[in-house]
């Protein structure tokens, strides 16, 4: 199986088009206010631009009003959403359009249970916990994970291109999410890093 990868926290479109022709199978934007790589939805139609094609568009929420993601949806036109929040499934669904949800791993926190009620989401996201609902960084027990996951499982948290390799061959995931990790600057992605990450993961496909 071929690990997808997503580089989340995309704020230019240089950057959106760097990425896509590196390898990246998504690129994430980022509309939470409270987040360095926020997006306005006229910056992200600009950003989007810059993407190809071939290349799936995540929208990134937290606990957003339902006419922003309306409005993202429309404007934007991304592939995927992904609620990052504490979004219920009955919020997530309304939309009727693809989702993902994420849960923060935080201490006791078991993801089949918490992801019980999503069961209609493409895809699960394991990330680290952090009050400002985001992994900033960290990596988190990869080993909390289940070793037979009922939905896609996209690991994030902490990723860079010195454990990629390690993430893949140890978890498995469907896909990896990586944003700080491939960064030289909040916001701006490192293309000798972008590169080196995705050399790690199609080496540990192998």
């Amino acid at each position: 199986m071929r690990t997808r990868i997503k580089i989340c926290g995309i704020t230019s479109a240089s950057d959106a088009e760097m990425c896509a022709v590196l390898g990246a199978d998504a690129l994430g934007l980022n509309f939470y206010e409270r987040s360095p790589r926020y997006l306005t939805v006229a910056a992200a139609v600009d950003v989007a631009a810059g993407a190809s094609a071939l290349v799936s568009l995540v929208a990134l929420f937290v606990n957003p009003t339902p006419d922003l993601v309306r409005s993202v949806i429309e404007r934007v036109r991304p592939s995927l959403l992904q609620f990052h929040g504490d979004e219920s499934a009955n919020f997530c669904e309304q939309f009727q359009f693809p989702y993902m949800k994420v849960c923060r791993m935080g201490d006791g926190v078991d993801l089949l249970e918490y992801m019980r009620p999503f069961g209609s989401a493409k895809a699960w996201l394991a990330d680290a916990y952090s009050e400002k609902y985001g992994g900033a960084g960290k990596q988190f027990d990869w080993d909390r994970l289940p070793a037979i996951c009922p939905r896609p499982l996209i690991l994030s948290g902490g990723l860079d291109p010195q454990n990629a390799a390690a993430a893949v061959t140890r978890v498995r995931p469907w896909a990896l999410d990586v944003c700080s990790g491939v960064e030289s600057a909040k916001g701006v992605k490192d293309p000798e890093r972008v590169a080196s990450f995705i050399s790690e993961v199609r080496n540990a496909d192998e």
